[in-house]
């Protein structure tokens, strides 16, 4: 897996768009267009945190115990029925302490871009949320990755590694928004492909949306 954003274009991917879709009662394109601007989102989110030792060690713990990637050998599976409230649990604690204080902000900025109320976009996030763990532990399990330096290459590596330096800066100034409300615009404008700022991730954004 070369990034995070080819995974939607996957058939991996598409089972998750899917199964999302299902869950939430939304298009699967709005879903999928709501899982393209998240994605990138929580992995810089993860990598901020992984800068420290502490949250290294403690993604390092989680995804060597409960998120190993085992979710992800049964997702039709996880999606029959409805997804089990212990994972929507789950993926809320993984949004709580992964954004923190920005979860709303971030939640209301997607909601804003994609047309999609900001509950359904919560539902999304939730599902999503543990599914991303999950792929993460699994390609911690694949390239034996059990240190700090590890994790944080791994994030970065998913994210696009040195290339995508200027999309990440754009990223964490959406995370380290002041909670004044601009961040919707901060994040449509610089982000997620709006008319503030042209090309970077916005601009590969805009292009797996069908120049949105």
């Amino acid at each position: 897996m070369s990034g995070i954003l080819d995974l939607l274009n996957s058939n991996l991917g598409k089972t998750i768009i899917s199964g999302v879709s299902n869950q939430t009662n939304q298009p699967q394109n709005k879903t999928q267009d709501v899982l393209t601007m998240a994605l990138p989102v929580l992995m810089t989110a993860m990598k901020r945190n992984a800068s420290t030792t502490q949250g290294a060690e403690g993604l390092l713990s989680a995804l060597g115990s409960k998120h190993d990637g085992s979710i992800l050998e049964n997702l039709e599976g996880l999606f029959e029925g409805g997804v089990d409230s212990n994972v929507l649990d789950d993926g809320g604690k993984i949004l709580g302490h992964v954004l923190g204080e920005k979860q709303q902000h971030v939640q209301m900025a997607l909601s804003q871009k994609s047309g999609i109320d900001a509950e359904s976009v919560s539902q999304i996030l939730k599902v999503a949320a543990p599914i991303l763990m999950g792929l993460l532990g699994n390609q911690a399990k694949k390239q034996n990755v059990n240190s700090a330096n590890g994790i944080e290459g791994l994030l970065g590596n998913l994210l696009g590694g040195s290339s995508a330096k200027n999309e990440q800066s754009f990223l964490e100034s959406m995370l380290d928004a002041d909670g004044d409300g601009s961040v919707i615009d901060d994040v449509a404008g610089m982000v997620l492909g709006g008319s503030k700022k042209k090309g970077g991730l916005g601009g590969l954004l805009g292009g797996l949306f069908g120049g949105k």
